[in-house]
């Protein structure tokens, strides 16, 4: 059975935050996204981790990438890519020892090589792990290789991301419910009515219609967004419930101030501090 999400269930949800804390004690996220051609990717969903609260954002991605990155948000962390990919591991090996939650995905180069081997290592090393965009069509086409390794994962520590096309292309057919039942995965599928679904059975629903929305980038957002609150210590299924309610809370702001044609991804991070005011996270 669904359950809408209401701001009454995501204030109860707010993860504690001790006022004598340190950046070590708020977590590290380390967000692997981005490419040549598609470094904003990586910017909004690298911002948008900062802006959820956490203690440190590393960004761990192909040379000639992090320029408009290391830009936008110059209190990131920032580590590149190795020539090979047993280096590229041999780097990331270290980075995951410090990591509480990963993202993968959100505008890398499906065609490099060094891609499906950092895939392939995520999945089969990261704490806590979010499969977005770029990822998502990889584990499509490698399905034999990356599909085992990902349901030998503890089950309920990965949050898959797609939207209606990238789903198609992983399963097909059916729903989220039966993927997070299958994979043990926790499934949002992307929406205008996005749903959250469990590996146990529970099923949220955003039931929040914003076409200003509709943009390329609302998804990397996102997807930062889960990982910061990940990355914090909160419960997966509340990390993408919570994350899915204030994303939509952020679209419905800019809706309000800009419009839904002007609005744009890369306002959101800005107004996450809103979104937490609204949900009860802040006073």
């Amino acid at each position: 059975m669904e359950e809408i999400i209401t701001s009454d269930m995501i204030g109860a949800l707010c993860p504690a935050r001790e006022h004598d804390g340190h950046k070590g004690t708020f977590g590290t996220a380390l967000i692997i996204a981005g490419s040549r051609l598609m470094p904003g990717a990586q910017t909004l969903a690298a911002g948008t981790a900062l802006r959820s609260g956490v203690g440190m954002v590393r960004v761990f991605a192909p040379s000639g990438s992090l320029d408009s990155t290391r830009a936008n948000y110059p209190c990131a962390l920032f580590s590149e890519w190795e020539e090979t990919e047993t280096s590229t591991i041999r780097l990331l090996s270290f980075y995951m020892r410090k990591a509480g939650a990963c993202l993968i995905g959100p505008g890398i180069d499906e065609s490099d090589k060094r891609s499906l081997a950092v895939l392939e290592y995520v999945i089969g090393n990261a704490p806590l792990l979010v499969i977005d965009a770029g990822a998502i069509n990889l584990l499509a086409s490698n399905i034999g290789r990356l599909m085992p390794l990902l349901k030998e994962r503890a089950k309920g520590t990965t949050v898959i991301t797609p939207h209606p096309g990238e789903f198609a292309r992983l399963k097909g057919t059916g729903n989220g419910s039966g993927f997070a039942k299958e994979t043990g995965c926790i499934v949002v599928l992307k929406g205008h009515r996005t749903t959250v679904s469990s590996p146990d059975g529970r099923c949220c629903v955003n039931d929040g219609d914003n076409d200003g929305m509709a943009k390329g980038g609302s998804g990397d957002v996102l997807a930062g967004l889960i990982t910061g609150l990940l990355a914090q210590g909160m419960d997966p299924f509340d990390a993408a419930v919570s994350g899915v309610f204030l994303h939509s809370v952020c679209g419905r702001i800019l809706r309000d101030r800009m419009g839904t044609r002007a609005m744009l991804p890369q306002d959101m991070p800005s107004v996450i501090g809103d979104a937490f005011r609204k949900a009860g996270w802040e006073k």
